[in-house]
């Protein structure tokens, strides 16, 4: 099943989509007439960093021994068809695309045995970040956290195997990113166990699991998008800040 957010007369519905429709509250609207909102509406976006190895390799890190946490704002968060804003703060702004993991219930010290118990479903993140602010400042708030830095979406996916995904980034049509989730250091019930037993987790709170390489810089114009199979795709334009 693939679940949805979504605007119909200036109303935020749930439903779900069947091939280009959205079926809700018993009725079926063609998907191009409705604009979608992100997926789940979390009270914490936890981000993953440097979890494949090559990613870690690109920026100069080792991988880490254990996950690399930080957070995005709630604020941060940006529909599948919102623009992305360049803020003018920084000068080197880079996609990062990313499968994110939703939760499905209230939970604390998760085993990973037990994670799948918790997970609602998959989704997409466009983890954008300012890498310039990444190196200057003492922690990553600023540079992961922007207004508009989190896109999710399109969809909340069900049933795949975040073992066995291919995640891709394409910046203007060329292919930038191209890796297998099966590469993550830390596998999706890794991250849920080591997660819940530091932060009590809510519905609707996502963990995005990190990168691959192929990270690289954004300018205004640019359209950018993360395509992940059996989810769909996430794509989104880059703007100036106003």
């Amino acid at each position: 099943m693939r679940l949805v957010r979504f605007i119909d007369d200036g109303h935020a519905l749930s439903g779900r989509l069947e091939g280009d429709e959205v079926v809700a509250e018993g009725t079926r609207r063609a998907l191009e007439s409705v604009r979608l909102l992100v997926p789940c509406t979390p009270s914490k976006i936890i981000g993953v960093g440097r979890n494949y190895a090559e990613h870690a390799a690109e920026l100069g890190n080792p991988p880490p021994k254990e996950p690399l946490l930080f957070f995005k704002p709630p604020s941060a968060l940006l529909d599948p068809s919102g623009d992305i804003v360049y803020p003018k703060q920084s000068s080197n702004v880079h996609y990062e695309g990313e499968l994110a993991v939703v939760i499905s219930a209230r939970c604390r010290n998760v085993s990973r045995l037990r994670a799948s118990d918790y997970i609602l479903g998959y989704t997409i993140c466009n983890d954008v970040t300012a890498r310039d602010l990444q190196s200057t400042d003492d922690q990553w708030a600023r540079a992961k956290g922007f207004d508009t830095f989190a896109p999710l979406g399109p969809c909340i996916a069900t049933d795949v195997d975040p073992a066995a995904l291919r995640v891709r980034t394409f910046l203007n049509g060329a292919f930038k990113q191209d890796c297998a989730t099966s590469k993550l250091i830390f596998d999706v019930p890794a991250l849920i166990e080591y997660v819940s037993a530091a932060f009590t987790l809510e519905p609707g709170d996502v963990i995005t699991t990190g990168t691959p390489s192929g990270v690289g810089p954004m300018k205004p114009g640019d359209v950018v998008s993360v395509e992940i199979e059996g989810i769909g795709k996430l794509t989104n334009r880059v703007v100036s800040a106003q």
